[in-house]
């Protein structure tokens, strides 16, 4: 695919570039903790405004010196006005911006993998509407971490970034949304599925925008909740992962009688199934199902897992004939293994999927497609097929506010030292236990917070760990 569609300047471009000529100046200190492990995110203007979106603009483009970077940006008020500064920027280093428009990030990652050019996704994901942010990625979709570039967009925020000396590049607006829905529709064939109702929570999200094109499907009944574009999330806070904000898609399930649920976060790259029943369905459940259909078709292949995925997760990899390789947590960590391996597939306990035949990049479209296709290529309901995955119990992820983080780890490392338990550090703190039972620590990269997981084969004991390892917090 290669669009040649005539330069466009936006007016909105111009509004920010003049809003940044005129900008009061910012210490560096202003921004010393927006960009994270994986990704950049901040409240808005507080620790996020179009002074540093311009500047991280221009440092990306210096970065990759690319001819061509596209950008897009989800729902919130603020994005329109922040990638519009990060054009600028991009701009005034002499590269051309391709205006991707309004989209989900695993949208932005299609026009970055199908154009083969760096990108950039305005979005604060699951956060609440005061914050906003940037994915970052390289042509390819190949991400941008810690250590593979954020700590140049870092430096950039502190140092400036000189003239290139450059012509000032163009925009060009390209919305490539269809070409997305249907390149995903290539990838799971629905043809072969009985009829199936199935209820969406788009959460007020991009899923509100994606859904429609992507699930327009005949062997589909899809009921619609909250598609409804709105950065201030009016509903429910744009975050599955928290019980509260898939209570109403649970109730809506049961009272249309549907065979499954799917809730999106804000960006819609996430994806959570909730069972006929109405129950949450686990992500690591869902990595299990499609890690199996993908090494069904690609036998013998690796599958990376992030470490907070269920115990359940390797086994299910390794008795499908794959190969499991464990990750850290976050999409730049787990999309590099990827890389590194060849992994047909990978997972987190989050709910982000990644898929090889989608420039390793994560999509919770694509896993909503396979686990449509998984439940309607046979007769029983959701909660029996996924029982073969359900294998152990686990605490759901606890967030705990720590004044100093570092050192509660250390303290909970000395509580659990010795023969008791074996402890390794690949992300945060994993201790196992003799008796099976699991836990990981780990601080946030987004949040001010540490989180818990924990996990065993039975609920009492696991329950028992985790006030354990709660008790010695407040300590």
């Amino acid at each position: 695919m290669s669009p040649t569609p005539e330069p466009h300047v936006s007016s909105e471009a111009h509004a920010s570039s003049e809003a940044q000529a005129s900008a009061e100046p910012r210490t560096a200190e202003r921004y010393a903790g927006l960009v994270k492990a994986y990704d950049i995110r901040g409240i808005v203007p507080e620790e996020f405004d179009e002074t540093a979106a311009y500047t991280i603009g221009a440092t990306f483009a210096a970065l990759t010196r690319a001819d061509r970077i596209a950008v897009a940006h989800d729902m919130r008020g603020t994005s329109p006005a922040l990638a519009a500064a990060f054009t600028e920027g991009v701009l005034s280093q002499g590269g051309h911006v391709l205006d991707a428009g309004l989209g989900s990030t695993d949208y932005l990652y299609y026009v970055s993998g199908s154009l083969d050019i760096p990108g950039a996704m305005f979005t604060a994901s699951h956060n609440p509407a005061q914050y906003n942010g940037i994915k970052l990625c390289r042509a390819g979709a190949v991400p941008i971490g810690d250590g593979s570039g954020l700590e140049r967009i870092r430096a950039g925020l502190v140092e400036g970034v000189p003239s290139c000396g450059r012509a000032r590049g163009t925009v060009m607006k390209l919305g490539l949304l269809e070409q997305y829905a249907a390149h995903l529709r290539t990838l799971v064939d629905l043809a072969g599925s009985r009829p199936l109702k199935v209820v969406v929570d788009a959460g007020n999200g991009m899923a509100g925008l994606t859904v429609p094109q992507v699930l327009d499907h005949s062997r589909l009944d899809v009921v619609p909740l909250y598609f409804e574009l709105d950065g201030t999330f009016p509903n429910h806070e744009a975050d599955p992962m928290k019980p509260a904000n898939v209570a109403d898609l649970k109730a809506r399930v049961l009272a249309e009688g549907a065979d499954l649920g799917l809730a999106f976060d804000g960006d819609a790259d996430r994806c959570f199934v909730v069972d006929e029943r109405g129950e949450a369905v686990d992500p690591s459940q869902v990595i299990g199902l499609i890690a199996e259909r993908e090494l069904a078709r690609h036998p013998g292949e690796a599958v990376v897992h992030n470490l907070i995925t269920s115990r359940a997760v390797p086994e299910v990899i390794a008795e499908a004939g794959g190969t499991p390789i464990r990750s850290r947590v976050g999409h730049s960590f787990v999309k590099a293994l990827m890389a590194e391996h060849g992994a047909v597939f990978g997972g987190e306990h989050s709910g982000h999927y990644y898929f090889r035949d989608f420039w390793f990049a994560d999509t919770g479209m694509l896993a909503a497609l396979h686990v449509l296709a998984a439940l309607g290529e046979q007769d029983r309901p959701m909660s029996q097929l996924m029982a073969r995955y359900r294998r152990y119990a686990a605490s759901g992820e606890i967030n705990v506010v720590v004044e100093h983080p570092a050192t509660a780890l250390t303290e909970v490392a000395n509580a659990f030292s010795g023969d008791r338990a074996e402890i390794d550090r690949l992300d945060g703190l994993t201790v196992r236990l003799a008796d099976g039972n699991w836990f990981n620590l780990r601080a946030s990269n987004t949040e001010p917070v540490l989180r818990l997981n924990a996990e065993g084969p039975e609920a009492s004991t696991v329950a028992e760990l985790t006030d354990e390892v709660l008790a010695c917090l407040k300590k």
